[in-house]
């Protein structure tokens, strides 16, 4: 049941799905920077009272899952998506789709990949591959965040699909239908309302949490962290922001290099140089956030004193990348997009 599939590499596990399911189905134009954008995937949340990991629960993109609804909606390709209480029919119907020949994406816990360096195994339920094909009793994995395909026996593709804990998989996998092909106008319409959409996420819902004003709350939680809760706690609570920036798959800095990309490939399509322009913005927005998650990683290591003047340093960068994504979501609001 070794089916023929084409591995992609990409920087976000669900991008990377996205992309190797779509061109797999023939939609050579995709790209990960376009799965992104047309799935509304850049935000930012900070929910006060979720912990992951013992720290602040911090998302910099939209909830797993919707990129590549949001992209697939757009190009007008259905999704069909399974969970499943029972393991043993999780296992069949998975078994039934290779035996069909059809890839189909996979979430997955992180904490039993194999796979992964010990260092990387978190318990975070909200990783995606693609199983393309068994062999040997193993499954042939496409893992969008490696170089290359990968195996996983019967017993550990059990243990990843039925991970327990926050936003716990259930076995749920995933594939689109009736794939055909897509016209310059749909791509177009795509991008727009992508845009569109996160313009609007990021400046106008409701909340202190979310969005830009989000991003405010982390940098006024951040000033009081170490008083409210002492210098060694406040520390791994910033180590846990890194965590959840740089190595868990949330990409705060790499979503806004990849955003920046999205606005450049848009450019293009809808012929707007202003989209050039603000793309910048969103690259300028992203070196921030990696500045950030340096000052906090040298707290969190002990490579500097861990005085409220540090805390205060990574509150002021949070703020100055609040500002520069408010301004540039107002201007995508702004544009006159055909």
């Amino acid at each position: 049941m070794k089916k023929e599939y084409t591995h992609v590499q990409a920087a976000h596990c669900e991008n990377g799905v996205g992309v190797g399911l779509l061109k797999h189905h023939g939609l050579d134009f995709i790209t990960e920077p376009l799965v992104f954008g047309m799935g509304s995937g850049i935000f930012y949340i900070h929910v006060p009272i979720l912990s992951i990991n013992n720290g602040p629960a911090i998302a910099y993109r939209s909830m797993p899952g919707l990129i590549f609804s949001g992209t697939s909606k757009s190009l007008g390709i259905k999704v069909n998506r399974t969970k499943f209480r029972s393991e043993i029919k999780a296992k069949e119907f998975l078994d039934q789709k290779i035996k069909e020949g059809v890839p189909v994406g996979c979430q997955v816990g992180v904490f039993n990949l194999p796979y992964f360096p010990p260092e990387y195994r978190f318990h975070f339920n909200a990783h995606n591959l693609i199983v393309y094909g068994k062999e040997n009793g193993n499954y042939l994995v496409s893992d969008p965040i490696m170089e290359t395909v990968t195996k996983l026996t019967e017993e550990d593709m059990i243990k990843v699909r039925f991970a327990k804990g926050p936003l716990a998989p259930k076995g749920h996998v995933y594939f689109p239908e009736n794939v055909k092909p897509v016209s310059n106008d749909t791509i177009q319409k795509g991008i727009i309302k992508g845009i569109k959409k996160s313009a609007f996420m990021m400046t106008s819902l409701p909340g202190s949490i979310v969005g830009v004003s989000g991003i405010q709350y982390t940098a006024k939680q951040i000033r009081k962290w170490r008083d409210k809760l002492g210098p060694r706690k406040a520390g791994l609570y910033l180590g846990q922001i890194v965590r959840m920036q740089e190595e868990i798959g949330t990409g705060g800095g790499g979503f806004r290099f990849l955003y920046a990309a999205f606005l450049e490939q848009a450019h293009p399509y809808l012929k707007n140089d202003a989209l050039l322009a603000i793309s910048e913005e969103f690259t300028k927005a992203g070196d921030l956030w990696r500045e950030s998650a340096v000052q906090m990683g040298r707290i969190y290591k002990g490579r500097i004193n861990n005085e409220q003047a540090d805390f205060e340093v990574c509150a002021d960068l949070l703020m100055q990348i609040s500002d520069i994504e408010k301004q540039a979501f107002l201007k995508l609001k702004k544009l006159k997009l055909k």
